[in-house]
């Protein structure tokens, strides 16, 4: 039988296009001596690692080999790498949840770098992440993936660029609270709608940059979190969930029902039945608009083709009924193979009341939700609550 985990420490760097000031292990470093300062423990504590990080887009082979001796000093531990595309992160997390709650190990440290500045080629990775037999001819990339799932809820629901522009708006504004945001801009619908388009209908102010940075988040047993004796987010429940890679195989198209699956699953065994109602905040891995209506959808957080009017009701805002991103989500910072591991960070820190300026008031249950690889293929949601019941 499994048993209950906790958070209890949660470490993460500053982000920049560049951080020329940084190597990869020292940023490593950073990120793991934040988390075990905010846990209270030691390297010695710590019985296993599991680390996340996109070689590809570091332009690095197993930057990994670094940042155990220089990073963590993860001598004589055990230590596993995760890589699952853009889900990296979140899939990071889920394992080492997994060690945990398996009883294999008592404190388990999730950790993710990502140092995509030094890579002048990353734009390519992209550009190569299709079949080539089967989907070469379309010469698709990444943005215009999600261009062409934002002109199919414009077709299929009559959603308006307004209204992915108004997502973005909240999530820039959000971003000027935390100290750890890549972009803190303010900017208006108006100028989003004014800003270069980059693929139809997505435009420049809408995209997510690329940032370097890492994130480390410490994971214990229920017996390690009593005896620590700290603030904690305990984690209620993680799903994760994958489709075909093939655009037109995908059931449900436009309404994400892998993504959907995966929230039915989490809520049956977490016990919540509205949605709404019962989450507080969410953390959303969204690179683009897009991401935010098709996830508010699946999720249940509303009807399809009801997510515009939600974001245009306010209530995805800070002081609203249900805060979408208050960190500024990835379409202000985006470590790309941690970006999902920052989500439940911060979603850990909304729990414990450590998010200072994006604190949302009397949170008890932040939904983590993470995704990646082409349009989503890769979908996951973790449950964290201030009580396991």
């Amino acid at each position: 039988m499994s048993r209950r985990v906790a958070i209890v420490g949660v470490g993460q760097t500053e982000t920049a296009t560049k951080l020329k000031s940084y190597t990869h292990p020292e940023l490593a470093y950073k990120a793991v001596r934040r988390a075990l300062d905010d846990a209270g423990l030691s390297l010695e504590d710590i019985d296993a690692v599991v680390y996340g990080s996109m070689d590809e887009f570091d332009g690095i082979n197993c930057p990994d080999r670094w940042d155990i001796d220089a990073g963590g000093g993860w001598h004589n531990k055990p230590f596993i790498k995760i890589l699952t595309g853009g889900s990296t992160g979140h899939a990071t997390a889920s394992i080492a949840y997994q060690h945990v709650a398996s009883r294999v190990f008592d404190v388990v440290m999730a950790l993710g770098v990502q140092r995509v500045g030094e890579n002048l080629d990353a734009q390519a990775v992209l550009n190569k992440a299709f079949n080539p037999l089967f989907l070469g001819d379309f010469t698709l990339g990444s943005i215009d993936g999600w261009a062409l799932l934002t002109t199919m809820h414009m077709a299929k629901y009559g959603s308006r660029e307004e209204q992915f522009a108004l997502a973005s708006v909240i999530d820039h504004e959000h971003a000027l609270n935390n100290p750890y945001s890549h972009i803190k801009k303010k900017v208006t619908v108006e100028d989003v709608m004014k800003s270069p388009p980059v693929c139809w209908p997505i435009k420049y102010l809408e995209c997510c940059p690329r940032s370097d940075g890492a994130c480390a988040v410490i994971m214990v047993s229920e017996e390690k979190a009593r005896e620590l004796n700290r603030k904690a987010a305990w984690i209620r429940g993680v799903q994760y969930i994958v489709c075909t890679p093939y655009y037109g195989d995908r059931p449900g198209g436009v309404d994400w029902l892998n993504l959907a699956m995966a929230g039915k699953r989490l809520y049956k065994m977490c016990g919540i039945t509205n949605p709404m109602e019962e989450i507080d905040v969410i953390e959303l891995q969204a690179p683009f608009p897009i991401v935010h209506f098709l996830a508010l959808e699946a999720l249940g957080f509303c009807e399809h083709g009801e997510a515009g009017k939600l974001i245009e009701s306010g209530a995805t805002r800070m002081g609203g009924k249900l805060p979408v991103n208050p960190s500024g989500g990835v379409i202000c910072t985006n470590q790309i193979g941690v970006a999902g591991l920052v989500r439940i960070a911060e979603a850990s820190l909304q729990i414990m009341e450590k998010a200072d300026k994006r604190q949302v008031a009397g949170a008890k249950k932040a939904l983590a939700v993470g995704m990646g690889a082409s349009r989503g293929q890769y979908q996951s949601v973790m449950l964290l609550t201030k009580d396991w019941n």
